[in-house]
C-alpha cells in the first residue's frame, strides 16, 4: 500500500516525518511521491497558531472529499496539545500524538483489519527519555537534519510547544555520534542540529550544547555543522569560547528575539532582556569571522503600544540582522496570552507587521552588500527552476551563480565562490577554486 505524507510546520517535524518514511518503508509499505497515487494520508501537524490549527483542518476536509476510500492518519502537535477536540475531527480514522511514533504502522494495520476509529494519545511524563527513532536518509537534501533534542518547559505565554512536546530531553552523545557517522558515510557533507529548543540540550543529564557540537565536529567526513534556532538566555560566554574552536561550525546564528521591547519580553515570559541578547549578539560577532545573525520577531503582542513596538523596531534596526521571520501575534487557545487584556487589533498587527518586515528587508540588503568582494566556500544544493547553480555560505548567506558549470551538476560539492553583486534576497558569485 502506498503512504503519502504531509508535513505542517518547523524543521523538527520535517525530520520526523523523514522518520515516519523510513518506519512505514521498513513494515512494507511504499512512501508516495504523489497524493494521487496515495491509498494513506499520514498528517504530521503543528499547533504554533490558531491560524496553523485551521489550515490543518482544511486540509483534513480536502483530503476526505478527494479521497473518499483512503485513511487518514493525525499524528504529531495538534492531537497532542488537543487530543478531546483532534479526536472529534471526523476526517481522520486515526489520531495519534508526538509519543510512541514508532507504532504508527501497527495502528494503520489495525484500521485496515477493523475499520474502526482510532484514537492513541499517550501524555507526557515528567520523567520521560529521548524517543529514538531511525537513522534518516534524505534522498532530495544535501544537509541532513539531526534532531538531538526535543519538548521544552519554559512556558512563554504565547506558546503551547511545552503541552505539545512534554519537558526537556536529549539524546545522548553515543547516538549522536552514531547517527552523524551514518550521514557521513551516506556522502552528507553538512548536518543541521534540530531540536524543539536547542539550546537546553543535555539539560536532563548534566550535559551542554557545546557537548554535542563537540561531538558531531568530531565526525570524519563531516565538512560544515549548523545550528537551527538557539535561545539567547542560556548560551553563555564558556559556550561561545568552546562552539569558537570548532572550525566545522558554520558562523550563523538563529537567536530568537521575538521583543525587542523589554516590557514585551517580561509580558511574553521571554528569561532575557534586550542588553542581554545584544551582549551575546556581540560576544559571538567578536569571535566568529563574518557572523550571521537571523532571527524571529512578533508584533502586536497584548498590551503592545505603538511605543514599544518603536522600542522594538529601533532594538532589531540596531542588531542590523542578516534576515528575519516577522509574525503577527496569533492567539493560540490554551496559553496565557490568549486570555490577557488589551488584545491589539488585526489591522494594527498587521500594519506593524508590515512596517517591521520592511525595515527588516532592508537589513537583509545591507548584510547581502556587506558579503560583496569575499570568498566563501559554497555548499551546492540541486539546481532549482532557472538552472543555475545555487548554495550556501558557511554563514548561510544563498549564493547563486549565473554561468553553467559545464554539464556536470555541483549538487553536494563544496567550491569556492567569490561574491561579485548582492540581490535583495541572495548574493551572485563567481566560481573560482574547486575545494
Amino acid at each position: 500500500m502506498n503512504v503519502y505524507f504531509l508535513t505542517f510546520g518547523c524543521k523538527v517535524n520535517l525530520y520526523e516525518t523523514e522518520n515516519m518514511k523510513q518506519l512505514f518503508s521498513e513494515a512494507g509499505y511504499t512512501v508516495s511521491a504523489e497524493e494521487t497515487s496515495a491509498d494513506i494520508f499520514a498528517v504530521n501537524s503543528c499547533t504554533v497558531t490558531g491560524t496553523g490549527d485551521k489550515k490543518l483542518k482544511k486540509e483534513l476536509r480536502r483530503l476526505r472529499r478527494s479521497y473518499p476510500n483512503s485513511v487518514i492518519v493525525l499524528t504529531g502537535c495538534f492531537p497532542q496539545a488537543f487530543s478531546e477536540e483532534a479526536e472529534k475531527i471526523p476526517e481522520a480514522d486515526i489520531v495519534t500524538g508526538t509519543k510512541n511514533r514508532a507504532e504508527l504502522p501497527s495502528l494503520v494495520e489495525s484500521f485496515i483489519r477493523e475499520r474502526s476509529h482510532i484514537v492513541s494519545v499517550c501524555p507526557y511524563t515528567r520523567k520521560e527519555k529521548f524517543e529514538d527513532m531511525c537513522n534518516t536518509r534524505y534522498e532530495n537534501n544535501t544537509r541532513a537534519f539531526l534532531k538531538i533534542q526535543d519538548g521544552c518547559g519554559m512556558f512563554c505565554t504565547y506558546c503551547i510547544i511545552p503541552y505539545s512536546r512534554g519537558g526537556f530531553r536529549s539524546k545522548p552523545i553515543e547516538d549522536i555520534i552514531a547517527e552523524t557517522k551514518g550521514f557521513a558515510e551516506a556522502g552528507y557533507k553538512e548536518i543541521v542540529l534540530v531540536g524543539i529548543n536547542l539550546s537546553f540540550y543535555g539539560v536532563d543529564f548534566g550535559k551542554r550544547l557545546a557537548d554535542a557540537v563537540e561531538a558531531v565536529c568530531g565526525v570524519e567526513g563531516i565538512e560544515r555543522v549548523r545550528l537551527s534556532s538557539i535561545e539567547p538566555e542560556t548560551i553563555t560566554e564558556e559556550d561561545v569560547k568552546r562552539l569558537s574552536k570548532l572550525e566545522k561550525l558554520c558562523p550563523h546564528f538563529h537567536l530568537s528575539l521575538q521583543s525587542g521591547c523589554d516590557k514585551t519580553l517580561k509580558a511574553m515570559n521571554r528569561r532575557y532582556l534586550t542588553a542581554d541578547y545584544e551582549k551575546l549578539v556581540n560576544n559571538l560577532r567578536n569571535n566568529f569571522k563574518n557572523c550571521s545573525i537571523t532571527t524571529d520577531i512578533i508584533v502586536g503582542f497584548p498590551d503592545e503600544t505603538e511605543e514599544d513596538f518603536r522600542q522594538s523596531l529601533e532594538f532589531a534596526e540596531k542588531i542590523g540582522f542578516a534576515r528575519s521571520h516577522i509574525f503577527p501575534y496569533s492567539k493560540r487557545s490554551g496559553t496565557p496570552a490568549a486570555e490577557m487584556e488589551n488584545q491589539v487589533p488585526e489591522e494594527i498587527k498587521h500594519r506593524r507587521a508590515a512596517e517591521m518586515a520592511a525595515s527588516m528587508d532592508a537589513s537583509t540588503r545591507k548584510f547581502m552588500q556587506s558579503q560583496v568582494g569575499a570568498v566563501f566556500p559554497v555548499l551546492f544544493e540541486r539546481e532549482k527552476s532557472d538552472g543555475f547553480p545555487h548554495g550556501y555560505t558557511p554563514n548561510y548567506t544563498p549564493v547563486k551563480i549565473l554561468t553553467k558549470y559545464s554539464n556536470k551538476s555541483l549538487r553536494n560539492s563544496v567550491f569556492y565562490v567569490k561574491i561579485v553583486s548582492a540581490e535583495k534576497d541572495h548574493c551572485v558569485g563567481k566560481l573560482i577554486i574547486n575545494n
